[in-house]
């Protein structure tokens, strides 16, 4: 069958080429996957680097602008230091101008010891009889909600309530109570009061807000940057 043998020839040709086709067009897919998926993790990496890079410069800037005011601060806490408003509220002679601002306004609520300090000096007066104190807790401190620890602006706090009497004709005692609150070094906003007349004496009750400021803390710390893949660096 020598006619056919060239028609077999060429089907083996064809079949060959197919196959060797086959194989360049699996290859070059393999290639083109692997160039892919190579592609898109360099771009996440590029993307996380760049995160990564942002964090960095932002605690960078964060630092050189907070170097830029430390003498700034310096300045402020020395002049405060010889300011003769300061000076007169110091609770002693020997305490400096910048302890009266502490007291003004302490770092912990420290309720016992407002209470004690209302009980002790600011209430009692000619004639005064302290007929009620509450000094409420505070919250994180004295196991109350936080709600209860800030005003509506959002000032640290500490509400009290007190209810004072007197004989009729030591109203001025009164008057001398909450000039006391007013002058006093413990900042000190008295909210509201009713005056009440009862037989021979008079009745004041008030409620009234102490505040106080927590102490601030600078601390450094290591932020995690997730990338999309889960990692963290």
């Amino acid at each position: 069958m020598p006619a056919a043998d060239p028609a077999l020839r060429k089907r083996q040709q064809i079949a060959k080429a197919n196959r060797m086709m086959f194989l360049w067009v699996a290859g070059v897919s393999v290639i083109v996957g692997i160039a892919l998926v190579l592609s898109i993790f360099l771009v996440q990496k590029l993307l996380f680097n760049e995160q990564v890079l942002g964090k960095k410069n932002e605690t960078v800037r964060t630092l050189t602008d907070n170097n830029k005011i430390v003498g700034q601060l310096k300045d402020n806490a020395r002049v405060l230091n010889t300011n003769q408003n300061l000076l007169d509220s110091r609770a002693k002679e020997e305490d400096t101008a910048l302890q009266a601002i502490l007291d003004a306004l302490p770092s912990e609520p420290n309720s016992s010891a407002l209470g004690s300090s209302l009980q002790n000096v600011l209430l009692p007066g000619d004639g005064i009889q302290v007929e009620a104190l509450t000094v409420e807790p505070v919250a994180g401190v004295e196991g109350t909600s936080e709600s209860e620890s800030t005003t509506a602006s959002g000032e640290h706090s500490i509400g009290f309530t007190f209810s004072v009497s007197a004989p009729s004709d030591k109203i001025d005692s009164l008057r001398e109570l909450l000039r006391r609150l007013e002058k006093s070094i413990r900042a000190i906003d008295v909210q509201t009061t009713a005056i009440e007349m009862q037989g021979s004496r008079i009745t004041l009750t008030a409620s009234a807000f102490a505040y106080y400021e927590p102490t601030k803390s600078i601390e450094l710390k290591t932020e995690s940057v997730p990338s999309k893949n889960g990692n963290k660096r």
